[in-house]
């Protein structure tokens, strides 16, 4: 947040709202929140100034996920990087602290996953745990 604006529960709603579906009008939204279209519209405006809304996007039901932890072996990150950020099939792509260096989520199908694989063991070790079901449950469906 960017001037540390407080929210309210109308906020609240709002973003969970948005959250389940962003396609839907201010006018729609004012409706479930009892505020007008106009209303809404300036509260989305002033989370998006505060920066609690950085972006509207979409999910994509990719036919496989990949969690990969990956450990460098030198330190050659800036080349690992550039290497790394070669690949569209790489939605996530995180430096981080702990045991692992980095930790990448990718959707590489099942003939380009071991390809990449066998490129990325070039530059440390790394481990994959791959996506089986959502459990997350937000009551929402």
């Amino acid at each position: 947040m960017k001037g540390g604006t407080l929210m309210d529960i109308i906020d609240e709603q709002i973003l969970a709202i948005l959250k389940h579906n962003s396609k839907l009008s201010n006018k729609e939204i004012g409706e479930m929140v009892h505020l007008t279209g106009q209303a809404v519209g300036n509260r989305i405006l002033k989370l998006q100034d505060e920066g609690i809304i950085q972006r509207f996007s979409i999910v994509v039901n990719y036919p496989s996920t990949q969690y990969i932890r990956f450990f460098m072996d030198s330190n050659r990150y800036t080349a690992f990087e550039a290497f790394v950020n070669q690949y569209k099939e790489i939605e996530v792509f995180h430096k981080v602290s702990g045991q692992a260096c980095y930790l990448l989520v990718s959707h590489f199908t099942d003939v380009t996953f071991p390809l990449f694989i066998e490129s990325l063991s070039n530059w440390g070790r790394y481990s994959v745990e791959t996506f089986v079901a959502d459990k997350l449950n937000h009551g929402d469906d």
